[in-house]
């Protein structure tokens, strides 16, 4: 018995019971957040805006970021451009692994979103000059002010992807109850 085991071919298991889900999650996140850029630049034209109120506390103002998250490492030159995109890649390859083989829901979508987020802001760095922001959220109040970085869709995907990540690795995602039966 296990000689046979040891004659079938040992598969790497690139697909598993909530890949379909993560895929959805992420194409939806990849396209919501290219279409969202694409629409501010083409027809919103927000290149020739300087900032644009859309709350008290909410702005739409156009960085581009040539760094890694936050503003973090800005470099310029293909170097860099190439290096950030081979980690980029490096991470979603981890992310697809984890993906195949999640058991749950909750930890498929999460994933999908930090795909989803990742590859749309590599897309970003092939087509423009850095990953398009264009978030600003802020508070002011009596002699004090808070800017938070300026973010994009794919940004907010991921920071939620994470959260859903840890809200599901705590423990704190309903479990399935075990059938009476």
């Amino acid at each position: 018995m296990a000689e046979a085991a040891q004659d079938q071919p040992r598969r790497l298991h690139a697909w598993g019971p909530f890949s379909a889900l993560g895929v959805a999650v992420a194409l939806i996140t990849g396209i919501a957040d290219q279409a969202s850029k694409i629409w501010l630049v083409d027809v919103f034209d927000i290149g020739s805006r300087s900032r644009v109120a859309v709350s008290p506390f909410l702005d739409l103002v156009v960085t581009w970021n040539t760094g890694i998250s936050y503003g973090l490492l800005q470099q310029e030159g293909l170097f860099w451009l190439w290096a950030l995109l081979a980690f980029k890649i490096a991470a979603v390859i981890l992310l697809w692994i984890w993906l195949a083989r999640a058991s749950a829901r909750l930890t498929a979508a999460a994933l999908g979103l930090i795909i989803g987020g990742a590859v749309g802001n590599a897309v970003d760095r092939l087509h423009w000059p850095g990953v398009m922001d264009f978030v600003l959220f802020h508070l002011q109040g009596a002699g004090w002010s808070f800017h938070w970085y300026v973010f994009n869709l794919a940004d907010a995907a991921i920071v939620a992807g994470v959260i859903g990540l840890l809200y599901d690795s705590f423990g704190w995602a309903p479990q399935k109850r075990p059938d009476p039966g």
